[in-house]
Parts: structure tokens; C-alpha cells; sequence
């Protein structure tokens, strides 16, 4: 799916579900990450994050442009168009749009990767087991002052 063909979409179901045209542009944006799609408030233009068509499917994607499309349809009306305002919510109901979209498959699994990075000291043979990375050049034993070296790297 292009660009023209996703605006198409938006119009098709703005019409469709809300009875209304979509009047703006709508856009895939690839640098958004933790987000199905955006509403922008300053240009009335809907942004949608093209992984979720690619992972989860058209289906999803048309929840996501519902989505949107009510932050889009209210916000123009002057009524409450955050996910906290009821009249959000109400509409969200009425046209079948979900409150938020999915997790796509490949942030599920980096999150579930754990590293663990063991230090020992060069004096006193104590271990460290510490999940971020310590500047060895900086740091010492907080037992004897003595070196750090990183001894290994596991996975959990």
C-alpha cells in the first residue's frame, strides 16, 4: 500500500463510518515507534506507522485509522477528543475503533531479552552482576579499590 492509496482508505472510511470527509492528509510516517498512527492538532493530517500493516494486517490498520479519525472528527467539532474525554470514548463504540492498537510481534520479543554483564575484581575475586555496562577505566571494587574486568556476558 502507497501513499495514495492509504489516503483513499482514510477518505473511504471517514465516509463510511462517520458520514463526514476527510478533508486532510494522511500519511505512513516511519520514524513513529511505540504508536499505531498520530493525529496532528496544528495541521488536521493523521500519520500511521506502516510495521502495523506490514505485521498485524489490513485489519488493524483500519482500527488504527478509526482511531484517528475520531481524535480527527471531534477535535474539528470543538468536542473532547482525548482518550480521557467521554464523547472520545463514546464515539470509539459507536464506530468500532479500539482505545489502543495492538503490540507488534517484534517489540514483544527485544523486550523479553535480558543481558547480564558479571565483573570481577583483580584483588579480591568479587563479583559484580549488573545490567548496564560500567566504564572499567572509572570505576573500582567497592570492597578493596581494586581493578574491575568484565568477565562475561549472559543472556536470561
Amino acid at each position: 500500500m502507497d501513499q495514495q492509496e492509504l489516503q483513499g482508505l482514510v477518505e473511504k472510511i471517514s465516509d463510511d463510518f462517520f458520514e463526514k470527509p476527510f478533508l486532510h492528509k494522511a500519511s505512513f510516517n516511519s520514524r513513529l515507534r511505540s504508536t499505531g498512527g498520530r493525529y496532528l492538532l496544528g495541521t488536521h493530517n493523521i500519520e500511521i506507522n506502516k510495521k502495523y500493516l506490514e505485521q498485524l494486517g489490513e485489519e488493524e490498520l483500519i482500527g488504527i485509522i478509526k482511531h484517528e479519525l475520531c481524535h480527527y472528527h471531534l477535535h474539528l467539532e470543538g468536542r473532547g477528543y482525548q482518550h480521557k474525554d467521554q464523547e472520545f470514548k463514546i464515539l470509539l463504540k459507536k464506530v468500532g475503533a479500539p482505545r489502543f492498537c495492538n503490540q507488534l510481534p517484534e517489540k514483544k520479543s527485544k523486550r523479553t531479552v535480558r543481558k547480564i554483564l558479571v565483573y570481577q575484581c583483580t584483588n579480591c575475586q568479587l563479583t559484580y552482576q549488573r545490567r548496564r555496562s560500567i566504564n572499567t577505566s572509572r570505576y573500582v571494587c567497592g570492597k578493596c579499590r581494586g581493578k574491575l574486568l568484565k568477565v562475561k556476558e549472559m543472556e536470561l
